[in-house]
């Protein structure tokens, strides 16, 4: 098949799935390191059981979350200040994944936590070997269906070529992210087969306002009018990507409300500019890691493009300045970076709410100062189950994201892994991340390559898909993603079920369940795992970078922040 009509196949399938999804989810139903040494203290017989539980005093600091309490050892109630129709989108979602009591207050919320994860998943990590690579081994205990294969392996590849030659060659056995001009090599090759990831994203260029000269609208807005978006996909990117209407896809319900945006104009862009009070141009930077991504395949060549771009049709200087990846999430995030960077997002659920609240909700210092033009619509939509009920409100967040110009969104990146055509079940998922438990092989282990190595394995505090990945394969959360459609079931709930007003979930959990470290579970896990991240006070508040950004943007900001 071509490439071309593999991927507008593949994306109008998931363009029909979304919509679905959506409809499901209007009416909430319950829905080298040495080898990893396990804790003793974690394997021990657990103490009587006594409810724990984790709350904010009131509703006044601004979240979603009022309080998360243990009523009983397998019943977690979540009391919410404001209705949430994704909540178990949200909740199935890996940083909100589930590790021993005793192991998160051993390690004080840090420590051997970041590299070392328990999990009750189907794999357990054996080992973390710096540099090069992450061996798991099946879990015998797994409450579920068993790994098909006994040892897994994660490496890392910067380079797309290096990754597709290793895979050639039958060193590895699923690679991500094949580079655009590989994939008819994979296509032509009867020994591999091409995975398409059905996976929303966007590539975004981005500014932060609280840096001389983009706290000025009219400078955002003509360097929005002054990129030539089409020429960054026609030239960098697989067939079938997008230049983007709007932040937020249109396979998204709601994604798409609103006007579209700017056209191309660099002479209007040209005319703004000097408007804003710079005729020729100003000095700057444009930021970028060098990692391979299914919105940013290219990153080296479009930031040159970029660069390319602001000189010709707006006299901007701009100096490419590549960063290592932990810093660049670090300083882009936080908005501590004084000019340009590239980054984007790939959808970790399907809804609105995960591009749009998580990016400009008014607890991110990402783009700067927040605009409440933005923020104060999308916090109404957020609360409304119904998509035809919510679009008027993301209609106005959409159109003000348009006139302040946060950021110029570039691409909606088509991509594809790729894989032995041995490797039985391969797939890659429209959200989470591929869970080789349920791949086969005629080998007892399989490789997987992919893009850099993670930044630590203690994912309720980080977002970078490197670090993500591997945590899917050992972490549960208490409801997962089905492979298939990206639709939510559970997984160590049995169900969360809403009631009237979507203010309130109780989630019974399944019995029977063990960690891997021998440990049983119960709803004190679930406390303490989310306590050490949505709660600023706990003391197992630490992580890696100590943002806790998921828990902080999907929840609307941390709960007893302030003390």
């Amino acid at each position: 098949m071509k490439r071309k009509s593999l991927f507008y196949v593949v994306m109008s399938l998931f363009t029909l799935l979304s919509f679905g999804l959506s409809a499901c989810q209007q009416t909430p139903a319950p829905t080298e390191a040495p080898p990893v040494a396990q804790p003793e203290a974690t394997s021990a017989p657990k103490a009587a059981f006594e409810p724990m539980s984790v709350a904010a005093p009131d509703c006044d600091y601004g979240g979603k979350i009022k309080e998360i309490a243990a009523v009983d050892e397998l019943t977690v109630r979540f009391s919410l200040c404001k209705p949430d129709p994704a909540f178990t989108a949200k909740i199935a979602f890996i940083p909100f994944a589930i590790q021993p009591k005793e192991w998160i207050e051993q390690n004080g919320g840090a420590g051997a936590l970041l590299e070392k994860p328990i999990g009750t998943g189907p794999y357990m990590l054996e080992s973390w070997n710096r540099g090069d690579s992450l061996i798991f081994k099946a879990f015998d205990g797994y409450w579920g269906d068993k790994a098909k294969v006994e040892t897994l392996v994660f490496r890392w590849a910067t380079e797309g070529a290096a990754r597709l030659l290793e895979l050639q060659s039958g060193t590895v056995d699923y690679i991500t992210n094949v580079s655009p001009d590989d994939y008819q090599k994979v296509e032509d090759d009867a020994n591999l087969q091409l995975l398409a990831v059905p996976n929303p994203n966007i590539l975004y260029l981005a500014m932060t306002n609280t840096f001389t000269p983009f706290d000025n609208v009219k400078v955002r807005q003509a360097i929005a009018m002054g990129i030539d978006r089409q020429r960054i996909v026609d030239n960098f990117y697989a067939e079938g990507s997008q230049v983007p209407t709007h932040f937020t896809p249109c396979s998204i319900p709601n994604g798409c409300a609103g006007d579209p945006w700017y056209d191309f104009d660099p002479v209007a862009a040209k005319a703004l500019l000097a408007e804003a009070g710079y005729p020729d141009g100003f000095k700057t930077a444009i930021y970028y890691r060098d990692v391979f991504r299914v919105y940013l395949p290219e990153p080296a060549l479009v930031a040159v493009e970029v660069q390319t771009q602001l000189k010709q049709n707006l006299g901007i200087e701009a100096e490419v300045v590549v960063m290592e990846t932990g810093e660049f999430i670090d300083e882009s995030t936080n908005g501590r970076l004084d000019g340009f960077y590239l980054l984007g997002w790939g959808a970790d659920y399907p809804h609105p709410t995960n591009f749009l609240d998580f990016h400009f909700g008014k607890e991110n210092p990402q783009f700067g100062d927040p605009h409440p033009a933005i923020y104060e619509a999308l916090e109404k939509a957020a609360q409304i189950g119904i998509a035809a009920d919510a679009e008027v409100l993301y209609t106005e967040a959409n159109n003000a994201i348009r006139e302040l110009v946060p950021m110029v969104p570039i691409a909606h990146g088509a991509a594809a892994d790729a894989a032995l055509a041995s490797l039985d079940g391969a797939y890659a998922p429209p959200f989470g991340a591929t869970l080789y438990a349920n791949v086969g092989s005629e080998k007892d282990t399989i490789v997987r390559m992919q893009n850099a190595e993670p930044i630590s394995l203690y994912c309720a505090d980080e977002t970078d898909g490197e670090s993500l990945a591997p945590c899917w394969q050992v972490l549960e959360p208490l409801f997962r993603y089905k492979a298939d459609s990206g639709d939510t079931e559970p997984a160590l709930a049995t169900s969360c079920a809403p009631n009237a007003d979507l203010t309130e979930w109780v989630c019974k959990l399944r019995a029977g369940v063990k960690f891997h470290d021998g440990s049983d579970f119960d709803a004190n896990d679930v406390i303490a795992s989310w306590a050490a991240g949505i709660d600023a006070s706990n003391p197992n508040h630490k992580g890696n970078t100590g943002a806790f950004e998921y828990y902080s943007y999907l929840w609307d900001g941390l709960m007893n922040a302030g003390e």
